[in-house]
């Protein structure tokens, strides 16, 4: 039987994303999968949206309408909530 971790998007590709997003990046699926192999981007941004408060700009590109994510510029970095897996990126903001 699968641990309930394993229904969730991989710790890593959760920090690989809130990293991306503070280095001031735009990212979509197809950066996930090559840079960390995930498949759960959409999912991971709307969890930072939803729960923990986020402000990501989505844009849609190309014929395909392919989801381009990046952190608004007037973010508050150092109000921002961090997930338990990416919780270290957020020490060296204050």
């Amino acid at each position: 039987m699968y641990k309930h971790e394993r229904f969730y998007s991989c710790p890593t590709q959760v920090f690989w994303c809130c990293k991306a997003l503070l280095e001031g990046r735009t990212i979509s699926h197809k950066t996930e999968i090559r840079e960390v192999r995930g498949w759960r981007l959409g999912a991971i941004i709307h969890r930072l949206k939803a729960s923990y408060g986020w402000t990501i700009l989505t844009e849609y590109r190309g014929p395909d309408n392919v989801a381009h994510y990046r952190l608004s510029p007037d973010c508050d970095r150092a109000k921002l909530r961090f997930p338990p897996s990416a919780r270290s990126l957020g020490e060296g903001l204050l």
